[in-house]
């Protein structure tokens, strides 16, 4: 419905926005439970470092559409190519998005895995996969590519670094096919 409505309009215009929780998800394992399509955030962006403002500007769009189309998905067995794309790295970015409570996880170690599903490099990965895929991802970056977290952590972004996720992403993603 209209979660509006029940906000009077001068509390709205007094906070720095708003975040919506859903038992759905919560019982799904998605954690944090965020609806992504009604939660508003006025100083997201300028808290951001770029890198993480760049990666994963269409996130919040595409999570919400995924959701939208999950919902109508489970009326219709006949769905289209475009749609099943869309619900294939919607149920992916869950996935990379989960986070295990007590379980932070750096600035850059976000913007790499982020750009893995922003950029559908995941599209490979079994959806049961993904946790372990990230575990190795990230684990990857730390052993061999501590130069391109640096970079990220500094909140640069650059072809080398691009390349260098991608390269990795592809070539870890290969081990997983289905």
């Amino acid at each position: 419905g209209d979660v509006s409505a029940y906000i009077p309009t001068n509390v709205i215009s007094i906070t720095d926005g708003q975040i919506f929780l859903e038992t759905n998800l919560f019982n799904a394992g998605v954690r944090p439970a965020i609806n992504v399509g009604i939660s508003v955030s006025r100083v997201g962006g300028n808290a951001q470092i770029k890198a993480m403002k760049k990666i994963a500007g269409t996130l919040k769009l595409d999570q919400a559409q995924y959701r939208e189309l999950e919902a109508f998905s489970k009326f219709g067995s006949d769905l289209d190519a475009a749609t099943m794309a869309v619900l294939d790295k919607g149920k992916r970015n869950v996935e990379i998005l989960k986070q295990p409570q007590y379980s932070p996880m750096t600035v850059e170690k976000q913007v790499a895995i982020i750009f893995c599903g922003t950029k559908g490099l995941l599209m490979k990965v079994p959806v049961d996969k993904i946790q372990q895929f990230e575990d190795d991802f990230l684990g990857q970056l730390e052993l061999k590519h501590k130069d391109v977290l640096e970079t990220l952590r500094s909140g640069q972004l650059n072809d080398d670094v691009l390349n260098t996720l991608e390269t990795l992403a592809k070539e870890l993603a290969g081990k997983y096919v289905k």
